[in-house]
């Protein structure tokens, strides 16, 4: 089973990736944790091309970075984890491109949706969690975790708050589009209310694709 975490920045989608793993290993599950951009050698070296403040990047250059690691991290780490029988759950995928280069950066969505074919070879994922959460908090997060852990704001988190709000807005179209597979998320919540949700939604899925 190959599952997704998706949301804006300071949403959750890492804790909550982290929580499920931790209730599947718990259950007996082989679970494998990864990322994007990265969760490779090749993948973390572009993310870290990706994220660095100092670069000033074209729309169009940063999708193909994305692209570049995705087809990495599915040959390298997905497929062959997929094909062992272990669970895969990914911090962001192709709804991340869709939502941030096609929504946030006005690149065209179907030429979005073709290059990320391409480099994940068709795979998608069996579930998605959208963690929704309003600008307004995702920025107070940005910045707590500024203060607390000194943590530089990256590219991404330095862009405005219309940016993001229209990637919140692209997530929520991705969401309303497939319902059957992205799970909208209140990320305001509770993180074990949220935990608790998204553990219910995977026994839902696990009883469908029984039936």
């Amino acid at each position: 089973m190959f599952i997704t975490f998706e949301g804006i920045e300071g949403s959750g989608k890492t804790t909550l990736m982290r929580g499920v793993a931790r209730a599947l290993r718990a259950n007996g599950s082989e679970v494998i944790e990864t990322r994007e951009p990265g969760g490779t050698p090749v993948g973390d070296r572009i993310r870290a091309v990706f994220l660095d403040r100092t670069l000033t990047i074209a729309p169009l250059t940063e999708a193909l970075l994305l692209n570049a690691s995705r087809q990495h991290l599915v040959a390298e780490v997905i497929e062959p984890a997929l094909h062992a029988g272990q669970i895969v759950l990914c911090d962001r995928f192709i709804d991340s491109t869709l939502a941030y280069q096609g929504y946030g950066r006005g690149l065209d969505l179907k030429m979005l949706q073709a290059l990320s074919e391409a480099a994940s070879g068709g795979r998608r994922p069996d579930a998605t969690f959208f963690v929704d959460i309003p600008v307004r908090l995702s920025r107070e997060r940005v910045a707590q975790r500024e203060r607390e852990d000194g943590r530089m704001r990256d590219r991404i988190d330095r862009e405005d708050d219309a940016f993001h709000e229209r990637v919140r807005i692209g997530y929520a179209d991705i969401a309303k589009a497939d319902p059957v597979r992205v799970r909208t998320l209140a990320g305001s919540l509770p993180e074990n209310e949220v935990l608790g949700a998204a553990l219910a939604a995977l026994e839902l899925e696990k009883k469908t694709s029984a039936r």
